[in-house]
């Protein structure tokens, strides 16, 4: 098996503990100026901020905040895919020119179809790739991950195509969900590959996820947050945003946790627990490991795309 030909332990080592998920900016139910708003006080903390052209009208919202002090424009991470390399330069631009930026930071490279084939078999999309970065689109990417394609980032990985390339690996992982199958979060941990922690809080608070009919968005949450409520109750960490930004850290190769908020409050709460970061208890951080070991096994790998 091919192992990593360079030190990997400084890699997406710039990002910030925390990273600011615009996905409730594009909530229209709330006021612009409201989200226009946090997106400030978000610049204003210093942290990455991590967004898609795809989530509502998010990104005229980060417009009207960048524009309102340039200086503070934050380096993002940027959801860029889909089919092919041509239909991938295009989502850059589109959003590059609503944000008024001239490069992306980290593309995130959602992958699908014939891309995500060339992708696995080591093609010409590694070239295309390239050569983004050399035009000065794309400073690094980051390659995202779902447990239906874990497949996909096995195969390039083992194939050696991904060095030089992929900088690091981007999926949900917290206390309730590690999008990435056994096989391959064993193969990232063996290669120390940086990772970057999507969905910090798994949807909400686990007591309400347990307790609350319907908080959970799908039934499997709801099983899950029923496991892991009496853990958290029992780990004596303050908060559960705290429990899981403390959880994501505890993987030596994360690098950062991306979390989303149109609340000031639940900013101040991820921008709190990101401060000073200690990890959980072994114990307890072993326990939920051992849960997701389990959950990807009976559940995870056998998925239909979308349905988690």
């Amino acid at each position: 098996m091919p192992q990593p030909s360079t030190d990997t332990s400084n890699i997406l080592k710039d990002l910030s503990p925390y990273v600011y998920g615009t996905t409730r900016l594009g909530d229209e139910t709330i006021p612009f100026d409201d989200r226009v708003k946090v997106a400030r006080a978000a610049m204003d903390s210093g942290v990455w901020f991590h967004t898609s052209n795809t989530y509502g009208n998010a990104l005229q919202v980060l417009r009207t905040a960048f524009d309102q002090d340039r200086a503070r424009v934050p380096r993002m991470i940027i959801k860029i895919g889909w089919n092919s390399t041509d239909e991938m330069r295009d989502v850059i631009r589109q959003n590059l020119g609503p944000l008024g930026v001239k490069s992306l930071a980290i593309g995130q490279l959602c992958l699908g179809g014939a891309l995500a084939d060339d992708f696995a078999g080591g093609g010409k999309c590694y070239e295309a790739f390239s050569r983004m970065r050399k035009e000065g689109l794309v400073g690094r990417f980051v390659l995202e991950v779902f447990p239906w394609t874990s497949h996909v980032a096995l195969r390039a990985i083992r194939g050696g195509f991904t060095q030089g390339i992929v900088d690091g690996y981007i999926f949900y992982l917290n206390p309730l969900q590690r999008f990435a199958s056994n096989e391959l979060w064993d193969l990232l941990v063996e290669r120390d590959e940086p990772v970057i922690a999507m969905r910090t809080v798994s949807g909400g608070q686990v007591q309400r996820l347990r307790d609350v009919p319907g908080a959970a968005w799908k039934e499997y949450l709801q099983k899950r947050a029923v496991e892991v409520a009496p853990i958290f109750e029992r780990s004596g960490v303050r908060s559960w945003t705290e429990f899981c930004v403390r959880f994501a850290h505890g993987f030596p190769q994360v690098r950062a946790t991306v979390g989303s908020s149109s609340r000031p409050a639940n900013l101040g709460e991820f921008l709190a627990a990101s401060k000073s970061i200690r990890p959980l208890p072994e114990e307890i951080q072993s326990e939920i490991v051992r849960l997701h070991r389990r959950w990807s096994d009976e559940l995870d790998i056998h998925a239909e795309p979308w349905s988690m």
